[in-house]
């Protein structure tokens, strides 16, 4: 096997080491979904057929933050290793960590060309516009955006048919940790840190919310955001003046599980996002959300290895196994953790995303009807959604 090249950028003020965090290897039966939905996409996608390479590929990824973040980036990262495992020789493998969103961005990349890799994965948003631009620079290589919006809300057309993007309905799974958090709290607060006020995070927060309300109706769900993808400092003061203002149960929307030791100090129930945390928190954890990036990035350079490059928009799903709920903490009872398992049930048979947006009228802060009851939410729908619903305290616009 070639060994993955790792080839490192810290940039200035990068974070301290954070807990470990091991995920499953690849799971057969997700990979065999994800790879079916490759196929279907390449009939169904704007899609055409290159030369098939004639040795190894190269392949590098760029992080918004360290590989032992404990959370977003760190899973990536196993998903990439995973991706090395399965192809063996057929991959070398290169990352930059702590790369900032930014002008900065472009410069990693043209580095990353020049230095032969003809894939490049961005794994954060902010990446999206210098990815865009490389594109159009570099027709010869392959960009493949993560949480990029652009292909769903202007077509195919709108950018360069050598860049694609991926992301799944990590609202999805929110719904059903929610209902965690929601069975958790004793005063019906429960406090969210969250990153940025994008579509992405509202809908998610709106998920976490819906569930929560689907089991305890009098439920207000408080957000702060830290405007910041990943920074400890700011998280911790957030999770702090979450536990201020009465939460008795914290969400954290973070690249880091710092909210964890915030909780853990204070006693209080804990749903993390990205990894599972159970092990370094057992006494305060609830659950989370998270994903199987492994699948994805394996079936995807397989894909290119056949010459079959397709724009497929991969919106990954709890079906697929792309994204699943982490292990419960001994705080969840067993009432609890039938009526999350029964859902998820329901969720997988859909075969598809957001089962649960059209199972009442979705109000909004205002109380204006924004989703009726029996409506189904395009992935547009989703990646436009600008407000938050009622029983939120806290603005969707930052």
């Amino acid at each position: 096997m070639v060994p993955a090249n790792e080839e490192i950028m810290v940039s200035e003020g990068s974070s301290s080491s954070r807990r470990p965090v091991r995920r499953a290897g690849i799971a057969a039966v997700a990979l065999i979904a994800v790879l079916g939905l490759f196929t279907a996409a390449c009939s169904s996608s704007k899609s055409s057929d290159s030369a098939k390479p004639s040795g190894p590929t190269k392949a590098a990824w760029i992080y918004v933050g360290p590989i032992n973040d404990g959370g977003w980036t760190q899973t990536h990262n196993e998903g990439r290793e995973a991706a090395v495992k399965a192809l063996g020789d057929n991959l070398i493998s290169t990352y930059k960590e702590n790369v900032p969103e930014g002008p900065e961005t472009a410069q990693v990349i043209d580095d990353l060309v020049k230095d032969g890799n003809t894939v490049i994965f961005a794994t954060s948003y902010g990446f999206k516009d210098a990815m865009q631009a490389a594109a159009k620079k570099y027709p010869n290589v392959k960009f493949v955006q993560a949480t990029g919006d652009d292909i769903t809300i202007n077509g195919a057309s709108s950018v360069s048919s050598n860049y694609d993007e991926y992301w799944g309905a990590g609202e999805d799974t929110l719904y059903l940790t929610g209902i965690a958090a929601g069975k958790a709290t004793k005063n019906n607060v429960i406090g969210v840190e969250a990153p940025f006020p994008i579509p992405e995070i509202i809908r998610q927060i709106n998920g976490f919310t819906l569930g929560a309300q689907s089991v305890n109706p009098e439920v207000t769900v408080k957000v702060v955001w830290t405007k910041s993808w990943f920074d400890p400092a700011a998280e911790r003061q957030a999770a702090e003046s979450l536990v201020a203002g009465g939460a008795d149960v914290i969400f954290s929307h973070q690249d880091s599980p710092t909210a964890g030791e915030v909780a853990k100090a204070n006693s209080l129930p804990w749903v993390g996002y990205d990894s599972d945390q159970s092990a370094a928190y057992p006494t305060v954890w609830l659950t989370a959300a998270t994903y199987d990036w492994g699948p994805y990035y394996t079936a995807k350079l397989n894909s290119i290895r056949e010459g079959k490059w397709s724009q497929q928009n991969y919106y990954g799903t709890i079906g697929d196994e792309f994204t699943t709920v982490a292990p419960f903490g001994s705080l969840v009872s067993a009432e609890t953790k039938s009526a999350i398992e029964a859902e998820q049930s329901k969720a997988a048979a859909t075969k598809t995303f957001g089962w649960f947006w059209g199972l009442a009228d979705r109000e909004d802060q205002a109380g204006t009807v924004q989703i009726k009851k029996g409506a189904t939410l395009s992935q547009k729908d989703l990646y436009t959604m600008s407000y938050f619903v009622k029983g939120i305290d806290g603005s969707p616009k930052g």
